[in-house]
């Protein structure tokens, strides 16, 4: 991804990132306190069986049409009675300054036994050394973390792949809008 579709899609997509100031006691000092969540942190991802729904969307309407793609695969994992192996994800496959295209997935301890059908499909996930960043708050908000991300790859002198993940901690089809937190990954280039 270019460094200027990168920010335009960073600034476009983003959360506050941690824990703040401790409320003052009034005989206290105040003491700050660091961030609980990791900024940056350097993990590496294993490839996951996945279930997916391919899609495509608008940044005005990003946050309706991945619930509606969350919400199909959910009916799917439950007409088929299969149970998720860790947290639902959005694998941006690539953006503009319109919208983007999308793989909302669902990993699963093993694949399916029978085809899923035409609108969702099986598949891996994405693979390798990643960047770790979350996001506490509404999906709207997150351009605030996608901009702190961007600073954080220019200052490092990073190059990020034409590749973004969100990892969904908190369920974004039911929890309070408000109230997600979110692991976004990036790839970097080897």
């Amino acid at each position: 991804m270019s460094r200027c579709r990168l920010v335009l899609f960073l600034a476009v997509a983003a959360v506050v990132i941690g824990c703040g100031w401790p409320r003052q006691v009034p005989a206290q000092k105040p003491v700050t306190t660091q961030s609980i969540d990791p900024f940056g942190q350097e993990v590496r991802l294993a490839a996951r069986t996945i279930v997916y729904v391919s899609g495509s969307g608008t940044w005005d309407k990003a946050y309706d049409t991945l619930v509606e793609a969350f919400k199909k695969l959910g009916a799917y994992l439950d007409s088929a009675g299969l149970k998720a192996s860790g947290p639902a994800m959005t694998i941006y496959t690539s953006t503009d300054d319109t919208g983007f295209d999308f793989k909302a997935a669902i990993p699963l301890a093993e694949p399916p036994k029978s085809p899923p059908g035409r609108a969702i499909a099986v598949g891996q996930s994405p693979d390798g050394k990643v960047l770790k960043f979350v996001h506490r708050g509404s999906y709207d908000d997150m351009n605030q973390t996608y901009e702190a991300i961007t600073n954080y790859l220019d200052e490092k002198g990073l190059d990020a792949k034409d590749l973004l993940i969100e990892e969904y901690v908190t369920d974004l089809v039911n929890s309070p809008e408000d109230m997600l937190v979110v692991n976004v990954l990036v790839p970097l280039k080897q």
